[in-house]
């Protein structure tokens, strides 16, 4: 379904974009599955990665992929294909670590560690950041500085929600300016209302496991009744219901983490052919017309 936007007369895009990481390096294994045992695991996110590739193409829409360096620093063959394709390449930090659980130096060390892997990988400039968990809150007040000033142009790395492990209520819903006198922007992932509720609906998990009606519902209101971009977002291992199994993990992030794989690829499918998409950076540019200076 196509909706246009009110002032400009023009098609309403969304942002449809890819968190690039691997099965293993999920928040919800982080406690159970030890960092230097990543290399030995079976890494899955190229094959994954390819899949989106093809659903997208098979589709024929653009997106944004957020790639941990890491993975860019494995697979560089990976991000020169995504490219290639037509996508976005942007940041996801190095290896998922949660932004609050950096100082502030460490975090900017981690952006400069994990944007010059992208780079080489993917033969041009990098602009766009998103937390790992969505972990840009109350308690990083100095983290948009900081990327601000390393030169990204926007961040989608708040969910404006609260959950048990991440959310910042009180952020604004759409596009803001976090920092006085910069065109630098946060553009948070998508929420809906609902008797004066604020619902995650921006991707992931709740895409996965809710039936698709709520997803559709709240895209619909976000175009509609606001007359603003949805950002949605994805994993790769989440198409994939071969993946390992975490044994050890709690009952409830297996319960998170694996239900419902076996729907990702045709839910997705759906949702890219009753809405328009377009790259996130393409959606912000849009987007910025929108906020007063």
């Amino acid at each position: 379904m196509i909706f246009f936007d009110a002032e400009e007369k023009r098609p309403l895009l969304n942002a449809l974009s890819v968190d690039v990481e691997d099965w293993f390096q999920v928040g919800a294994f982080e406690d159970v599955i030890e960092r230097d045992s990543w290399d030995a695991l079976e890494c899955r996110v190229e094959h994954n990665g390819d899949a989106v590739l093809s659903l997208f193409e098979e589709a024929g829409i653009k997106g944004t992929f957020f790639t941990l360096g890491w993975v860019a620093e494995r697979y560089p063959s990976l991000i020169r294909r995504i490219v290639d394709a037509g996508h976005e390449i942007a940041s996801h930090g190095y290896a998922h670590d949660r932004v609050f659980n950096f100082r502030p130096d460490e975090f900017a060390a981690d952006l400069r560690k994990a944007r010059k892997l992208i780079e080489d990988a993917a033969g041009q400039e990098v602009t766009g950041y998103r937390a790992p968990s969505f972990s840009i809150d109350t308690r990083t007040p100095w983290a948009h500085e900081i990327l601000a000033e390393q030169g990204y142009a926007y961040s989608s790395s708040v969910a404006p929600v609260k959950h048990d492990h991440y959310g910042w209520a009180e952020s604004p819903r759409f596009i803001w300016k976090p920092l006085p006198g910069s065109d630098f922007v946060e553009i948070p992932v998508t929420t809906a209302e609902l008797g004066g509720k604020r619902l995650a609906a921006g991707g992931g998990g709740f895409f996965r496991l809710l039936p698709y009606a709520f997803s559709s519902w709240a895209i619909r209101q976000v175009n509609s009744k606001e007359g603003r971009p949805a950002i949605i977002y994805f994993h790769p291992w989440e198409i994939d219901p071969e993946q390992p199994r975490v044994e050890n993990a709690s009952l409830k992030s297996k319960l998170r983490h694996y239900s419902r794989l076996d729907a990702m690829a045709g839910k997705l499918r759906r949702l890219a052919k009753e809405f328009e998409w377009d790259r996130l950076d393409a959606i912000v540019e849009r987007e910025k017309t929108r906020i007063a200076a």
